[in-house]
């Protein structure tokens, strides 16, 4: 993909919109989301907090417990966190900053894989993920309505880079490994041709603006089964020898907005 400076042309769609209530836990597809300057509204806005782990990464996740990724969080008012308390205002233009529910209006419930539900903070909950650990870390619940992200706010993947690694190291294509919130059809097809896009502002849909601000460094996570948790570390191993580790794109919100499959993308700057 060549870009060239001052060009403002489409370059791709939106495929899917993607959240996940709770870090670590399974997403859910959008038919609409919002972006806000802290992400996608609703997205991981639970996380299990462990500081026994240390300042950096202080959290439960699946790099310790695998099982933990096909865990599903359902929000119990999906109205509530669909999108801003004042999402008129926030329409209105640039300098209305968009409300977020409180804390009821993103309360989840948590289903096991076994079909087990409970509230995100029942203690059972707490005590099902951490049973088989090594340590009895104090880990509890902790809630943000800004999104509890690893390192930037937004991501973004190309399919056509989950297609290639996918036929690279003999394995079905499945995005749901990246849990990106934003996949995307490009309209050059190459594997990898979104890292052109580092440094370039994008408007996506009518009116949300993000900025392209780096590559990806991938961990442990997209090596895990999405449905099971089972580890498949030839996708890392892939990823580390061709690419430096990294696959998929960090983003900032420069302009707040409705974002939905099939937006255009276009280079602004």
């Amino acid at each position: 993909m060549t870009i060239e400076e001052g060009d403002a042309m489409t370059i791709g769609r939106i495929a899917s919109v993607w959240r996940y209530p709770v870090k670590s836990m399974a997403g859910e597809a959008l038919d609409e989301g919002y972006l806000t300057f802290a992400g996608v509204y609703g997205d991981r806005v639970h996380a299990f907090h462990n500081p026994a782990a240390g300042d950096r990464f202080p959290y439960l996740t699946a790099r310790n417990q695998e099982r933990m990724i096909a865990y599903r969080a359902r929000f119990v008012d999906p109205a509530a966190a669909a999108r801003p308390v004042n999402l008129a205002a926030a329409e209105g233009g640039i300098g209305v900053t968009p409300l977020f529910a409180d804390r009821a209006g993103f309360a989840v419930e948590v289903t096991s894989p076994d079909g087990r539900t409970w509230a995100i903070d029942d203690p059972g909950l707490l005590a099902d993920l951490k049973a088989g650990l090594p340590t009895d870390d104090p880990v509890t619940v902790i809630h943000s309505p800004r999104a509890l992200t690893d390192c930037r706010p937004l991501s973004l993947f190309s399919n056509a880079t989950v297609r290639h690694v996918a036929r690279a190291v003999d394995m079905a294509p499945d995005a749901r490994r990246y849990r990106a919130n934003l996949y995307a059809d490009f309209a050059d097809d190459a594997a990898f041709a979104e890292n052109a896009l580092v440094g370039h502002r994008l408007r996506i849909g009518d009116k949300a603006e993000v900025l392209v601000l780096g590559r990806d460094r991938r961990c442990k996570m997209i090596t895990l089964d999405p449905d099971t948790g089972a580890a498949e570390p030839r996708l890392l191993r892939w990823i580390a020898r061709e690419q430096g580790g990294m696959a998929g794109l960090y983003c900032a919100v420069l302009v707040e907005g409705r974002v939905r499959p099939g937006d255009a993308i276009a280079v602004v700057g």
